[in-house]
């Protein structure tokens, strides 16, 4: 399941980058960004949304095998995302 929903999440991500943000990340700090920077140029509106797919999934393969990221990773502000989507000790 985890590969299919982010393939689908890459593909909404390459193609409206906020929609793929706010999938991951919630409304919040990192959706803020990501519009902005979508509507400034859609490029780095993409590149900032697969950033943050590539943080929730490494986050996410890590807590599953029982290794928990020592530091946040810079740039992102969600929390969801920087816990791989193990939010209140759930999936």
């Amino acid at each position: 399941m985890d590969g299919a929903a982010g393939i689908l999440i890459g593909i909404l991500s390459f193609f409206f980058p906020p929609l793929g943000v706010a999938i991951m990340a919630g409304c919040g700090a990192d959706l803020l960004i990501n519009v902005l920077l979508t509507i400034w140029l859609w490029i780095p509106g993409v590149i900032h949304a697969f950033y943050l797919l590539f943080v929730y999934y490494d986050r996410r393969q890590k807590y599953k095998f029982g290794a928990s990221p020592v530091h946040r990773a810079p740039f992102v502000y969600s929390d969801k995302v920087q816990s791989g989507g193990m939010v209140y000790g759930r999936m």
